[in-house]
């Protein structure tokens, strides 16, 4: 059996899966709220105890964060994780550790054409990937192509500068600037947390008027989600320019990493919010900043472009990586 595991800041997801004909399928799978624990090893512990059997003969991970010699310790969560004490927890040396990104880029090599949406149909070529996924955080990944397969390599890219493609994004950073003034990552936009971060930029620029349902919004209450349905489902000024900007800033960095990587195989979207707000994704601006790159429009227009719907692309990527290379 394989133990697979998918860990963010929000949530833990754990998976057991038996090989069958050589391929991972999935027996059970529990979520756990990851805040609820201390550590990974607690996390593992009440999986065993909700599942009530255990026989691991490999064990992959994809975290939220830099896996450095085998270790990692967490972006979002006080966690530190070692490989050398997971092997002692789970009684087996075949265990690695992969960034959350590097498992998602691996398991999308194992999705059907029907769990993709396609932006740009491109042309299909055996080359790198890239992998962009924007959810709590904003993650970055490539697929390299050695010449006769490919292999995973993360990176923190979620982290790097915020480059404005125009003056409204000019007026964006100097806002986000008051708030972070330290250093403005790309991250502070392309996730959860900065949709509502555009939204509250757009409000104060004097944009349009609040929606109600965000006037009305309770202490605690998930503000992105609610901007995302007033734009798709109400129409409402403030909340459509707000995807729209967000959807502008996700493809021209797609563009970015696309070019950074030499992607001519092709860039796949993961993440959580890009089905949340595939309306949006699919309007057409997001195209249109991933391949505004001056001499390069040719090149990108050349390259595959899909979003993931498989919510679990990072789990299956890390079993399929145990299977394939442990």
């Amino acid at each position: 059996m394989i133990l697979a595991g998918d860990i963010g800041g929000t949530k833990t997801n754990l998976a057991l899966f038996e090989m069958v004909e050589g391929t991972p399928r999935i027996q059970v799978r529990q979520q756990y709220e990851s805040r609820a624990f201390s550590s990974l090893s607690d996390v593992i512990t009440a999986f065993k105890a909700d599942i009530k059997e255990w026989t691991v003969d490999a064990a992959c991970f994809g975290i939220a964060g830099p896996i450095i010699a085998g270790n990692c310790k967490t972006t979002n969560l006080p966690w530190e994780i070692t490989t050398a004490d997971l092997q002692t927890q789970l009684q087996t040396d075949k265990v690695r550790l992969l960034n959350d990104l590097e498992a998602t880029a691996y398991g999308m090599l194992y999705l059907r054409d029907e769990e993709f949406v396609t932006l740009n149909t491109g042309e299909s070529v055996n080359a790198n990937r890239a992998v962009i996924a924007a959810g709590t955080g904003l993650g970055e990944a490539m697929l390299f192509w050695d010449g006769a397969g490919y292999y995973p390599v993360g990176s923190e890219g979620g982290h790097t500068d915020f480059a404005p493609m125009n003056e409204q994004h000019d007026d964006l950073l100097r806002w986000l600037r008051v708030r972070y003034p330290s250093h403005v990552s790309i991250e502070r936009i392309l996730s959860g947390p900065g949709i509502a971060a555009v939204y509250y930029f757009l409000r104060e620029s004097g944009f349009a008027p609040e929606p109600k349902a965000m006037l009305g919004l309770s202490e605690g209450e998930e503000r992105s989600a609610l901007i995302s349905r007033c734009a798709l489902e109400e129409n409402d000024p403030l909340c459509v320019e707000t995807l729209r900007l967000f959807v502008e800033i996700y493809g021209s960095e797609a563009g970015n990493l696309a070019l950074k990587t030499m992607s001519l195989g092709g860039v796949y979207i993961g993440g959580g919010i890009a089905p949340k707000i595939l309306p949006a994704i699919v309007s057409g601006t997001f195209m249109e900043a991933f391949v505004k790159k001056g001499r390069f429009e040719a090149l990108l227009r050349s390259m595959p472009v899909k979003i993931s719907l498989n919510a679990e692309t990072a789990l299956l990527g890390a079993a399929h990586f145990a299977a394939d290379r442990l």
